[in-house]
């Protein structure tokens, strides 16, 4: 018992689908030999009982092997058995027609009737059923069912049964073939079904997984990007001070010492997907790396009241676009605004370099070599329903707009409104009380 339990559990769920639809396609033979077989022991004679017994009993077994080998070529391993089937729709044919003659023309004609319907009806209904598995479509089948049972009845004539003995053996063939095919149609559904749910849960399995890869690079190329860009540009200043025996070149690698062991911790914070970007602290952290590398930076805007998944999200445009003007841009201003109207939140990073440059590889069309920071700001907006745009503003800027929708209960607190005939009142810049 535990040997074949552990057998069972061990097999996956299509698995467990599929032995028990070949296991019910194998008791068929024994259902089809003890229902119309095994009776015509109790009214027909011998040696006509034994022809009987026998005709079922080989029918039973072409049709148990057709059934397994069809089950085969439904999963697609193995060829469709045509000539198995042909010989089991001939068998079929051969074996009924002999069934029923042998039945109604043998010895103790009286009791011969009972055997011409139920050996007769039977060998049909299970080979049409068996056929059905071969069979792709509704319609075929429904023809495949009734054209049986309008040839039990042309068939049943001839050999002497009455017209409304024929018309109630085609009934019969009617609603035992049709329950057969039925069986057999469903069961391959089914079948088909559950190994279709389970590839699909190995596809959704392995498209989390790529996700998770592709959330990990993206955030690892945020981390690292901004924070190398700092540290080469301030190794570069404190080696300039250095030859000219300045002390500030201690303090500029101190400052290295200090990023590399902050990027040390967001990595790690990557690594256990706990990484979330603060947008106040981005925006104090790019005003800082921008000024200490000779651009002159401005951020204005409220910050405070968003949702938390809104600042983290344009906390991640903050950090990549600063890493864009440092790397790409030859900028000498950059301006940061937050604003927002309308139920929506609106944050314009512009810089004064070359036109097309500080884009990085946020264009439509990424260039060789460029990376994938912008498309995975994209990606990371997308999940709030955002939209970003990035290109030339004109001769000498460029600009980079992130715009997500606020949810409606959590409006933040707006400007104040202009007054009548005046100008707008000065809008509060929070991140100057965390910037020195």
């Amino acid at each position: 018992m535990g040997g074949r339990g552990g057998w069972w559990r061990g097999k996956s769920t299509p698995a467990k689908v599929e032995t028990y639809t070949r296991w019910s396609f194998h008791t068929f033979p024994f259902i089809e030999v003890a229902t119309f077989a095994l009776p015509a022991f109790g009214y027909v004679p011998a040696p006509v009982n034994w022809i009987l017994f026998l005709l079922v009993s080989t029918h039973a077994a072409v049709a148990a092997v057709t059934a397994s080998l069809t089950l085969d070529w439904t999963r697609g391993r193995r060829p469709l058995p045509v000539r198995l089937l042909w010989a089991l729709g001939t068998a079929t044919v051969v074996i009924a027609v002999v069934s029923l003659v042998v039945a109604l023309h043998g010895p103790r004609g009286a009791d011969n009737g009972a055997a011409a319907g139920t050996v007769f009806v039977g060998v049909l209904s299970f080979g049409i059923g068996t056929l059905a598995l071969a069979v792709r479509g509704t319609r075929r089948m429904v023809c495949g069912v009734l054209g049986a049972a309008v040839g039990a009845g042309a068939v049943a004539v001839p050999a002497g049964v009455s017209a409304p003995g024929a018309a109630v053996a085609a009934g019969a063939v009617v609603l035992a073939a049709g329950f057969f095919t039925f069986t057999s149609a469903f069961s391959v559904w089914l079948l088909n079904a559950v190994y279709e749910l389970d590839e699909a849960r190995e596809t959704r399995a392995r498209l989390a997984v790529a996700e998770e890869r592709l959330r990990f690079g993206r955030d690892l190329h945020d981390v690292m990007g901004r924070n190398l860009a700092v540290v080469a540009l301030k190794s570069e200043l404190a080696v300039q001070l250095a030859r000219r025996g300045r002390p500030e070149a201690v303090e500029q690698m101190v400052e290295v010492q200090r990023i590399a062991r902050e990027t040390q911790r967001e990595v790690r914070e990557v690594v256990r997907g706990y990484r979330e970007a603060d947008l106040r602290t981005e925006l104090a952290g790019a005003q800082g790396v921008l000024t200490a590398a000779g651009i002159d930076c401005e951020v204005s805007g409220p910050v405070t009241g968003l949702p938390a998944e809104i600042q983290s999200a344009l906390g991640w445009v903050v950090r990549e676009a600063t890493t864009n003007v440092l790397r790409h841009g030859d900028a000498a201003t950059c301006a940061v605004s937050l604003r927002v109207a309308e139920g929506r939140v609106t944050l314009t990073v512009e810089n004064d370099g070359a036109p097309g440059i500080g884009s990085g590889s946020g264009t439509d069309t990424a260039e060789p070599g460029r990376g994938s920071g912008l498309a995975g700001l994209r990606e990371r907006l997308r999940e709030v329903d955002g939209v970003l745009r990035a290109g030339p503003a004109g001769s000498d800027l460029f600009r980079l707009t992130a715009e997500v929708p606020l949810p409606p209960d959590s409006v933040p607190e707006q400007a104040p409104a202009p007054e009548p005939g005046g100008s707008p009142r000065p809008v509060p810049h929070p991140v100057s009380e965390v910037t020195s």
